[in-house]
């Protein structure tokens, strides 16, 4: 067994339920608060709502027929999400239709097992089966450990997002 096997040894990937919205609030919190760390001006702060909030969103895209919300799963333990979903062309991003890549989170517990790659290519497998031609993301700027998972996945960058508050 080689060492990305034994890491990920026990992880299962599935599509996400209404009774993981709690523990899918709880990571897109984190997820928030992680991106407000690398930059206060561009991205919003969490609050004690955002739990809440943020698991109560994604539970109401469940049902969405071009939305993919995976989980990762050790020992009955929800420990990873993404959210992604299959969209026509869109003009003011300049692009045609493409899988958009909104949010991939791993507990920071798990972080460097391996867990994230199998949720990213398990998300990309199920927007490939969706019809999606190609997949486009944004990473934060400072996101190092992301960029690097995307780029091993082979995604190549193409904008460059600039802030500037007024």
């Amino acid at each position: 067994m080689s060492l990305s096997e034994t890491l990920t040894a026990g992880v299962t990937i599935r599509p996400a339920t209404a009774t993981d919205t709690a523990v899918i609030g709880r990571l897109g919190a984190l997820l928030v608060r992680e991106h407000h760390d690398f930059d206060p001006q561009r991205f919003i702060a969490a609050t004690s709502r955002t739990e809440a909030s943020y698991g109560g969103f994604l539970g109401t895209q469940l049902a969405e027929p071009n939305i993919v919300i995976l989980v990762a799963e050790r020992e009955g333990e929800v420990i990873g999400y993404t959210y992604a979903g299959v969209e026509g062309p869109d003009y003011m991003s300049l692009r045609g239709p493409a899988g958009v890549f909104n949010d991939i989170v791993v507990d920071p517990a798990h972080r460097g097992q391996g867990v994230g790659r199998m949720l990213l290519d398990a998300t990309l497998e199920a927007l490939k089966a969706g019809g999606a031609p190609r997949v486009v993301l944004s990473t934060a700027e400072r996101n190092a450990a992301a960029q690097r998972l995307f780029e091993r996945a082979g995604f190549r960058r193409t904008m460059i997002e600039m802030t500037r508050e007024l």
